[in-house]
């Protein structure tokens, strides 16, 4: 039910064109997260850490009179025979931009902090996402801690054996080596786990081990967020 009221929690925000609707989205999700006992600086860093570096170099050329005509709000010079700058219609498009990423990344994180994550991959199984696609999840979010321990004990044991400094071309040889060395433990870890998920009874479908089992306080959290979206798109609607 929490993965049901994500995505209308999701679409909802997407539908959203108006920048003090979506602040008002954002500070919603913000107090769900501090109602669930999660630290909200660390929260808000993960999701503002992210943000800015990827849908603000998106969002950046959109705040350019070259792209959006308006005032210009912040000068930027004379150049080509053209005056350059920020105007006032791109940057309520970026910040609208910017907001609605950062609502719908703060949800997700939010439901993957809060939900364990079989409970999440069996809810997505549930919701009939392909099972190979879960699998991939499953085992990705498994095994990653493990290869890039891995991979710390790798470098490790090299510089411990390093005298001296290094040449650039050694380093090179040095660095592939590693790679094709991590390639060989990685195919040979993923032949093993197979075996053994075979001798366990494994036959292409992944079995949770606990049963869900519906109760009516599951269906608080999804009504909540239901009504939360109706009066989102309301509002903003409204405006």
């Amino acid at each position: 039910m929490k993965v049901v009221a994500l995505g209308v929690a999701l679409m909802a925000v997407a539908s959203v064109h108006h920048l003090r609707v979506l602040l008002l989205a954002h500070v919603a999700v913000l107090a769900l997260a501090a109602v669930s006992g999660l630290p909200l600086r660390r929260f808000a860093g993960r999701v503002w850490l992210v943000v800015p570096l990827f849908t603000g170099v998106v969002a950046l050329p959109v705040t350019v009179n070259l792209v959006t005509p308006g005032a210009i709000v912040v000068p930027l010079g004379h150049w080509f025979g053209h005056d350059l700058g920020l105007t006032a219609p791109g940057l309520s498009t970026a910040a609208v931009l910017l907001l609605r990423v950062a609502t719908s990344a703060a949800l997700v994180t939010l439901v993957t902090l809060t939900t364990p994550w079989p409970r999440l991959l069996a809810a997505l199984r549930a919701l009939a996402v392909p099972r190979v696609f879960v699998m991939i999840l499953q085992m990705t979010y498994r095994y990653l801690f493990h290869l890039l321990e891995a991979v710390g004990e790798m470098y490790t044991a090299r510089r411990s054996r390093t005298a001296g400094p290094v040449r650039p071309s050694a380093g090179r040889a040095m660095v592939a080596a590693s790679a094709g060395a991590l390639f060989g433990r990685t195919y040979g870890l993923a032949t093993e786990v197979h075996q053994a998920m075979v001798a366990r009874g494994y036959r292409g479908e992944p079995r949770p081990l606990e049963r869900f089992r519906f109760r009516l306080a599951d269906a608080a959290a999804p009504s909540l967020l239901a009504c939360g979206a109706v009066v989102l798109i309301g509002l903003d609607r409204a405006l």
